[in-house]
């Protein structure tokens, strides 16, 4: 099998960020085939998993590994080359670097050193489940990785409840049904949203629904692989039912009607898209307000 050889141009270093497959491995760009065989160096996270993807595309490209726990010492070292005019590509195993992967030091680094930095975009699995998964895109937050601890997720789902653009978010296969449970207390299990797994690979799917039976779903038929989380947008209390609703004077109602004060919480939140914990927190702050009055 033959391998491409290296060209280098004159000039100074220039610092390639370039997007390899989330899946598929067709789709990888032929400029970013191009580039990977241009430079004279592929800083990667994995070496083996990258020297497999350029030995597919008979690129014999050097690499070196970049990955989070050795980034900091290796960033000197890399932009260094840089500054002495060596062109090099940064990868990731999958996707575009610095986007919830390493790489964002590298390119700080590289830019404050007066290096040229360029992007080689690809596959991106934030947009592509957002391509497919059905919620509005006219606007859209990227989360990441949300935290794993019980507390710190809901705490950073609680500071996300208000938000009215979509959410798009990574999680490991193994706990998206408890993040699905803990979206549906901090969102309101009314909320629309998509899971996509294994975005282009062989077993590809995308399931919607509720979070309320997108949990119910993945608590019965566990997840495997990459997942991308797509949630929309709170609504304005006004688009659920068509009417504005006084959520003070609508808890009234429902407890005199005999709901506890959950059950009460709860049926609001499902009318307004307002997360029930929210509204359950604020009738216990209502009610101390009311009571320290008397």
């Amino acid at each position: 099998m033959a391998t491409r050889a290296n060209r280098q141009t004159g000039g100074g270093g220039i610092l390639y960020v370039v997007a390899t497959p989330i899946g598929n491995p067709n789709d990888l760009s032929a400029r970013a085939i191009r580039t990977l065989a241009e430079v004279s160096l592929i800083a990667c996270e994995d070496t083996r998993r990258t020297g497999q993807l350029l030995a597919r595309h008979q690129i014999g490209t050097p690499t070196i590994s970049h990955f989070e726990h050795n980034e900091e010492r290796r960033v000197p070292e890399l932009v260094e080359r840089l500054k002495a005019g060596e062109k090099i590509a940064l990868v990731t195993d999958a996707g575009t670097p610095a986007i919830s992967d390493p790489g964002f030091r590298l390119v700080r680094a590289a830019l404050e050193a007066n290096v040229r930095v360029v992007a080689v975009p690809g596959a991106s699995a934030v947009v592509a489940a957002l391509s497919i998964a059905g919620i509005p895109t006219d606007r859209f937050t990227f989360e990441g990785f949300i935290p794993a601890r019980d507390a710190a997720r809901s705490k950073a789902l609680d500071e996300l409840r208000r938000e009215s653009r979509t959410m798009v978010f990574y999680e490991a296969a193994r706990r998206v049904a408890d993040t699905l449970a803990a979206m549906t207390t901090a969102f309101g299990e009314s909320r629309d949203a998509a899971v996509v797994c294994e975005i282009t690979k062989t077993y590809e799917r995308t399931i919607r629904g509720t979070l309320a039976e997108l949990e119910r779903h993945f608590r019965a038929t566990p997840a495997l692989g990459e997942i991308v989380i797509v949630v929309a947008g709170a609504p304005h209390q006004s688009d659920a039912a068509g009417v504005a609703i006084d959520v003070h004077q609508a808890l009234e109602v429902l407890r005199e009607a005999g709901l506890g004060l959950k059950q009460a919480s709860a049926v609001i939140a499902r009318l307004t898209g307002v997360g029930r914990r929210e509204v359950y927190q604020d009738a216990l702050k209502s009610r101390d307000d009311d009571s320290s009055d008397d």
